[in-house]
């Protein structure tokens, strides 16, 4: 139909949906994710097939020399081998197609998918005549897929030269700072340009605490009686002319001083004061604010937070038709489609009532440095879907992501709210002494935007919005009762995540498609640590932030990550040539590099070690020198640089060989008791084993003769002194079922592997997705992942694609039609043959692929294997020939072969072995057919691949 192989199914849209002039024609439509593809195929017609990208298709090796400072900044780009497949899809889709249209995300790094794809195919020559078209949409619905089909436009060259710009400095920082890190800071893994500036922020926290010296204060509050006999407080705020501020009554004597005072006084008030007051509703959801408050209200993490939104994003079948729910997710934007504000006015008063409605519809501005505001906020996609009626149609997470960002997308075109804020003025006459106390309090007198909605906090205020009784100036008051409470002061909290990315977007570090990245690579590497939703710095972080910013100060300065940030959006402007910023960066950046080359460790250490002085060394109970040996008594306590990272030592080694870990309180390696184990009984232990620690349930002993004590792995990211009873438990409790699959029956089971965390059904392993938790996985979340893992067909970790089978050969058995690692080919009996360019891997006929496998024979490729009738066949003939051999006067009997050496045998076989591998290219170096048994253990999941984030 319309001149393609491939059709594509209509569903109940018509013509007039799309313009005219592209039913004449077959466009080949590219988009990240097959969710995607799969959503958009269906509001298309069978003029276009849509091909997924699958996220990134090449990216700059990790070696050096990707980037070129001397050449200009010259970038080598490999296409990654997992792309490779994908990309031949699209080259030979593009033979007979008419028009290429690259509709990946409307960002820099949709922008950059789209520019690599058409290089990729450019230097495939698989592009003649068509016509190549970038179409971007905000959403994915109908009608915004329709109308961004209507304004197709070119590749943006300047969101190319921005990504160019951001990932040439990411890799120059990396590749150049990394092993000045491992030769100077031995154990330290790597330092990366944003990252570093984040862990920064975790690491300058954690000594802010440490320097915190607590202040003691004491605070006093009466339980006061109104002459109606209703009851409120009121705190202390002046004695004898002078103000009480919070901090000022130090000590316990001052406390008590003032304590006889009110308990001897008489009150009275002396002033009341009502004010009314409007809080307005906050801006629709940004990428950061959307994290933050999943965050709080939910506990989500941001990588799972943009999990969610990505599928509510790409598309969920409600009522047989897959839509998109939200706009898009990455985004600094903080304005919304007028379209939109009318359809929540709407809403609005259709559920709340025309007063919460406000009489001009709302605008906001991003506050955030750096925002480019070149998307909409995060919205729904159609407001008068409201989440009760999703809810049967969403899995947990996804009811819960998609009813918060309704709600703050409505309450954002809400009323104020009016409220009245009461300030209750009390003098108390004790004697000559005259002291005086305030009560405060908040009435709602119309909650507006509150009815619906109000935004979480990340730390609780102090904020009294209790509401007071009816009280009049000199109305006399009774004493109830007096509070006197010492208190300390507290340091600063340690970020959470939400909390974080917050500061990160002050200060304008990173952007929103980074943000959730940023964390997962700082937890991964073993630098922070997530515990009770706060980030605390490990002290290989704080290791690396203290090298840093003790040698490149200036690249781990928050304004200067945030005037890079500038530059690269002036850079997307247009303004600025990307190359002339890196030529700038790169000039001082080498300088101070090259400046530490002849910088002993020992050097290092030493201003590491005075640096780090408050967290290494923190005081003791005695009042002792803390850097006194507690070993040899005479030893001075030193920074000290191992194999596997630095640690703490003795001045007096070897004589003395005391050592710890950085940290005082530093988790000892002897095994640890949780608790008992409430089914068995028996005890639940960490223990400390050669490769690393681990748990155990029970001891040898517990278990009868030949039986192994049940074990399990403590995942990674997670430290040995974290684990309590119950996350143990949990660990020995895997691999768990989860439930039944829908469709085969089968069990489905997670568990933990060498790859970490995954679900399995039959012989499918899928790897979870960051957010994803083993103990607690659905059994709708399961099945999604492991259809997805189908969908992108079988790893080559567990076999090759087992084939459609097409017939028989006259000689060589059934022949198959698969897909391998470099294309799909044809095989029998042994002989493999690549399907030209000019046949169809699902269209190939039997004729057609014995006459390719027959060629290839021909021309050696492969060992035929006979077949058992071939085999049968063959056996009268070689016994008629022996039988000849004797007439003639040959010995009938074989004669004995001399052993072959092993070189020459092993040669033989390789050279049969190549021969096999007809499919593969004379440039190929593995074959795209290895088995499972060969790559990995049968209950270990393949590794994720690699996409956008």
């Amino acid at each position: 139909m319309f001149g393609s192989k491939r059709p594509t199914r209509i569903l109940s849209f018509s013509a007039q949906d799309f313009p005219v002039s592209y039913w004449n024609y077959m466009n080949i439509v590219i988009v990240e994710s097959p969710a995607k593809a799969k959503t958009i195929n269906k509001y298309l017609g069978s003029s276009y097939e849509v091909l997924a990208s699958f996220g990134h298709v090449r990216d700059l090796p990790a070696k050096n020399g990707s980037v070129d400072p001397d050449a200009n900044f010259k970038m080598i780009w490999e296409v990654d081998p997992k792309a490779a497949g994908r990309l031949n899809e699209i080259a030979r889709s593009l033979k007979g197609a008419d028009r290429l249209i690259l509709a990946t995300d409307p960002d820099r790094e949709g922008e950059a998918i789209s520019w690599h794809v058409l290089e990729v195919l450019k230097e495939k020559r698989a592009l003649k005549d068509q016509k190549i078209e970038r179409v971007v949409f905000n959403a994915i619905t109908k009608q915004a897929v329709s109308d961004a089909m209507k304004h197709p436009r070119q590749i943006d060259g300047a969101l190319v030269d921005a990504y160019m710009a951001r990932r040439a400095l990411d890799y120059l920082v990396g590749f150049t700072l990394s092993p000045v890190l491992w030769r100077k800071l031995p154990g330290a893994r790597s330092a990366g340009r944003v990252q570093s500036v984040a862990l920064r922020l975790v690491c300058d926290r954690e000594l802010e605490i440490e320097k915190f010296v607590p202040r003691e204060y004491w605070s006093l509050i009466a339980t006061l009686l109104t002459p109606r006999g209703d009851a409120f407080e009121a705190r202390l705020v002046g004695a004898d002319g002078k103000k009480i501020q919070r901090l000022d009554i130090g000590t316990g004597a001052e406390a008590e001083d003032f304590k006889k005072a009110l308990e001897a006084a008489s009150y009275t008030v002396t002033a009341v004061d009502a004010k009314p007051a409007r809080r307005n509703p906050q801006a629709p959801f940004t990428t950061s604010t959307l994290q933050q408050e999943a965050s709080r209200k939910y506990g989500f993490a941001p990588a799972h937070t943009m999990r969610i939104a990505q599928r509510l994003y790409e598309g969920i079948d409600i009522g047989g038709e897959t839509t998109g729910l939200i706009t898009y997710m990455r985004t600094d934007g903080v304005q919304i489609d007028p379209s939109a504000i009318t359809q929540a006015r709407k809403v609005i008063g259709e559920d709340y009532g025309n007063a919460y409605v406000p009489d001009a519809p709302r605008q906001y501005q991003a506050k955030a440095k750096n925002a480019q505001e070149a998307h909409e906020a995060i919205r729904p996609t159609d407001l008068s879907r409201r989440p009760d009626s999703l809810s049967r149609r969403l899995d947990a997470d996804q009811a819960k992501l998609y009813e918060l960002i309704w709600k703050r997308t409505i309450a954002s075109q809400m009323e104020s709210a009016e409220l009245e804020r009461t300030t209750v003025d009390i003098t108390a006459k004790a004697g000559s002494r005259t002291l005086e106390l305030r009560a405060t309090g908040q009435v709602v007198k119309f909650d507006g935007f509150l009815a619906l909605y109000q935004e979480g906090r990340d730390d609780e205020e102090d904020e009294d919005s209790r509401r007071l009784p009816a009280m009049s100036p000199n109305d006399a008051l009774k004493r109830q009762s007096l509070s006197v409470t010492q208190h300390f002061t507290e340091p600063p909290p340690r970020f959470s995540e939400a909390s974080l990315v917050k500061r990160m977007e002050e200060l304008g570090i990173g952007r929103p498609s980074t943000y959730a990245s940023i964390l997962q690579v700082l937890k991964d590497r073993g630098y922070v640590k997530l515990e009770k939703k706060r980030l605390h710095g490990e002290d290989k972080g704080r290791v690396v932030i203290a090298f840093l910013e003790s040698f490149f100060s200036r690249y781990v300065e928050y304004d200067f990550t945030a005037g890079l940030e500038e530059q690269l959006d002036r850079i997307s402007n247009n303004e600025i040539s990307w190359q002339q910023v890196l030529k700038d960066f790169w000039r001082d950046f080498i300088g101070a590099v090259d400046d530490i080359k002849d910088l002993r460790v020992a050097q290092v250490l030493d201003v590491l070690d005075e640096m780090l002085g408050p967290h290494i060394y923190p005081p003791r109970a005695d009042g002792g020198d803390v850097r006194q040996c507690p070993n040899c008594g005479t030893g001075r306590l030193n920074l000290k640089a191992g194999k596997f990272g630095a640690f703490v030592g003795c001045s007096n080694y070897p004589e003395c060989r005391y050592t710890r870990q950085l940290a005082a309180d530093g988790e000892a390696t002897a095994d640890r008791s949780l608790g008992q184990d409430p089914d068995t009984g028996r005890d639940v232990w960490v223990k400390a084993g050669r490769f690393g620690p681990y748990i155990q349930l029970g001891e040898q002993k517990d278990y009868e003769e030949g039986e192994k004590p049940k074990r399990a792995g403590i995942p990674k990211g997670t430290s040995p002194g974290d684990v309590d009873l119950e996350l143990a438990l949990k660990l020995l409790s895997l691999p768990r079922e989860i439930g039944k699959h829908p469709e085969s029956g089968l069990p489905i089971t997670a568990g933990l592997g060498r790859f970490g965390p995954f679900v399995k059904h039959d012989k499918t392993y899928a790897s979870l997705e960051a957010g994803d938790e083993v103990f607690d996985i659905g059994l709708n979340r399961a099945v999604t992942l492991i259809a997805e893992k189908v969908a992108k067909g079988p790893s080559r970790r567990f076999g090759a694609d087992p084939g459609k089978a097409l017939g028989d050969h006259p000689t060589l058995g059934t022949v198959t039609v698969k897909s391998g690692r470099y294309g799909a080919y044809v095989t029998a009996g042994g002989v493999n043959a690549t399907i030209p360019a000019e046949f169809e891997k699902d269209t190939i006929t039997l004729p057609q692929a014995i006459a390719l496998i027959d060629e290839r024979a021909a021309k050696g490729g492969g060992k035929a294997k006979t077949t058992k009738s071939a085999k049968k066949a063959a056996k009268p003939a070689k016994a008629k020939k022996t039988a000849e051999k004797a007439a003639d006067g040959e010995d009938a009997a074989p004669k004995p072969k001399k052993p072959a050496a092993k070189k020459t045998a092993a040669k033989t076989k390789s050279e049969s072995t190549s021969k096999a591998r007809a499919a593969v290219p004379s440039t190929a170096k593995t074959s795209p057919t290895k088995t499972a048994a060969t790559k990995n253990p049968a209950n270990t999941p393949a590794k994720k691949s690699a996409g956008k984030s």
